[in-house]
């Protein structure tokens, strides 16, 4: 399964973008976590197939109708644990 590793920056905290993303995951059946960071920023581990990642990056670039995603960045990654759902973490 492969795995990717997300930074948003812009207005993401305070605008449900970590509801926002659990839904976009569970559409595309994405497994893996959100949380926020403390400088502001959203950080994500997304684990699926690779369109169903694609989608999810091109989705995170859109972000919620009240959030203002600045930037994105997306590392693919070698992760050892396999996620068997997404979940919103603190």
């Amino acid at each position: 399964m492969k795995s990717m590793h997300c930074i948003v920056s812009g207005k993401v905290q305070g605008v449900n973008f970590r509801a926002w993303t659990f839904d976009q995951a569970q559409n595309l059946y994405i497994k893996g976590w959100v949380r926020n960071l403390k400088d502001n920023q959203v950080e994500i581990l997304a684990q699926g197939a690779e369109a169903d990642l694609a989608d999810f990056k091109k989705r995170l670039l859109q972000g919620s109708s009240i959030s203002r995603v600045e930037n994105v960045e997306c590392k693919e990654m070698d992760y050892d644990k396999e996620y068997s759902k997404f979940e919103i973490r603190g």
